[in-house]
């Protein structure tokens, strides 16, 4: 049975996530380090912000969890805020848990619009884009550490 988390394609994307993050964060670096509480959390947040769009661009517009991530990106850089998705999951009555697969939905990027296969489909690549995205920071956190 062929896994989905398969070697091969995990190794192919590492290369490429991790030239793009690389090049974010060496951008993230040209400002000038300070260590007061809202400059860490400032820097972090660019972290991330680099880390997400390096791993949706590296997965390529394929995937509609990359787009939404890249949407966001875009949207959140223009200074627009993005309202809620427009999509209605099913109705639950007051009190209902929601559902494995809503709380997939609520996981997934993009997923609030998907039906189950699909959403299947997209969180299996997006958790084997996220293990790669581990595995590429773990490397540049060994390499400087050094």
């Amino acid at each position: 049975m062929h896994s989905i988390l398969s070697s091969s394609k995990l190794t192919s994307l590492k290369p490429i996530l991790a030239s793009r993050f690389i090049k974010s964060l060496s951008k993230i670096n040209h400002h000038k380090p300070s260590s007061s509480y809202a400059a860490i959390l400032s820097r972090s947040r660019r972290i991330k912000v680099a880390a997400e769009a390096s791993m949706a661009s590296a997965a390529g517009s394929k995937r509609a969890w990359s787009r939404a991530i890249l949407r966001k990106l875009r949207a959140r850089a223009s200074g627009r805020v993005l309202g809620p998705p427009k999509v209605v999951l099913g109705k639950r009555k007051r009190g209902q848990e929601p559902s494995r697969a809503d709380e997939l939905r609520r996981l997934v990027p993009g997923g609030e619009a998907m039906d189950f296969c699909s959403l299947l489909d997209e969180a299996a690549d997006y958790i084997r884009c996220l293990s790669t995205q581990v595995q590429v920071m773990e490397n540049v956190v060994d390499s400087l550490s050094l």
